[in-house]
């Protein structure tokens, strides 16, 4: 059997190619794949070759976020065939010293579906079809299509976030950078109670589905700093501030608008960004890193499987795996796309 796939060799040189599909073993399951969303790292890979010290060394199927119905089960697996399933791309070994302290998203050993970070590199999910482990699969609710379903891995990223940022209920909260990962984010904030959520952006576009995602205000920064000029008064208007750009002048206007020993979730990546240290040391403020999920990914799919957190306002565009080159050029124009996903 086999199964057309999208390989990428090195910046741009995206190709639509074939390859072998193994049956599924014991504990493992073979998925007929329904949607796969294109992630910012993707886009990065396509668009520069990598981002910051993560490049592309040699070919690479992209793809972490995605979701399939099962086809076949191999041995020892209680999944039925036609079953909807969200898959896991994370991997950690289980048995490494982070592991072992109960911290697996730092395992030392992690394999991640679609990342360039390991060599050789771990082969993603833009493909027809796929053997996975059966413990990546977290099925589905009945009236979840796979378009939402493929969202459960962002949402996860969002989730483990808001972890990190301690009590959020009650808490005004700016969200910089309205792309997917911040629309999401968004919704995460108005899931656990957030008094206020103001979102910035520079694309209209991107606001406005922020808005329908739960945010209290939309402010266009496009016009420079001034933008958030009322925010920055009394040393500061927000508890709470997720980062999703990693944008110079967005971290800047993070810093000037929180209060005094207020938190910074600083999500968005990039490579080496200059930061106000002294304004940090100042306000005394909380920085806090996040990173990928765990225990975060079964929370995702049952939250999007009971629509409390809907994410089909960021589902913007859906092509088939032929025209995956136009896909990723959609991805990258902002002022048109939010998620955009392949279709198989």
């Amino acid at each position: 059997m086999q199964t057309r796939l999208a390989r990428l060799y090195a910046k741009g040189d995206l190709r639509i190619e074939a390859a072998e599909v193994l049956e599924p073993g014991p504990g493992e399951v073979l998925l007929k794949m329904a949607a796969a969303g294109i992630c910012g790292s993707d886009l990065h890979y396509y668009q520069d070759g990598g981002f910051g010290p993560v490049r592309v060394r040699e070919p690479i199927i992209p793809g972490h976020e995605a979701a399939g119905i099962v086809e076949k089960a191999g041995e020892g697996v209680p999944l039925k065939a036609g079953t909807l399933v969200a898959v896991n791309p994370s991997q950690p070994c289980g048995h490494c010293e982070y592991c072992q302290k109960g911290m697996p998203i730092h395992c030392l050993e992690m394999r991640f579906m679609g990342s360039a970070m390991r060599l050789p590199h771990e082969q993603g999910m833009f493909r027809e079809w796929l053997v996975v482990p059966a413990k990546q699969c977290f099925e589905a609710g009945p009236e979840t299509s796979a378009a939402e379903a493929a969202c459960s891995e962002p949402l996860s990223v969002c989730l483990h976030a808001a972890s990190r940022a301690g009590e959020i209920r009650g808490k005004r909260v700016l969200v910089t950078g309205a792309g997917p990962i911040g629309s999401l984010m968004v919704a995460v904030v108005k899931h656990h109670g957030a008094a206020e959520i103001v979102v910035t952006d520079l694309a209209d576009a991107a606001l406005e589905r922020a808005v329908a995602m739960g945010a209290t205000r939309a402010v266009n920064v496009s016009q420079g700093a001034g933008a958030l000029a009322e925010f920055e008064a009394g040393k500061g208007y927000f508890d709470l501030v997720f980062e999703c750009s990693a944008a110079a002048p967005a971290i800047r206007g993070a810093i000037a608008t929180v209060k005094p020993r207020g938190t910074i979730v600083q999500v968005g990546v990039s490579g080496e960004v200059p930061v106000p240290l002294n304004a940090i040391v100042a306000k005394e403020l909380h920085i806090h890193g996040t990173q990928r999920f765990h225990e975060e990914f079964a929370t995702a799919v049952a939250l999007i499987s009971s629509r409390a957190i809907d994410v089909r306002p960021i589902i913007s565009h859906s092509l088939p795996l032929a025209q995956a080159d136009a896909a990723f050029l959609l991805a990258g124009d902002r002022s048109a796309a939010c998620k955009v996903q392949l279709t198989f």
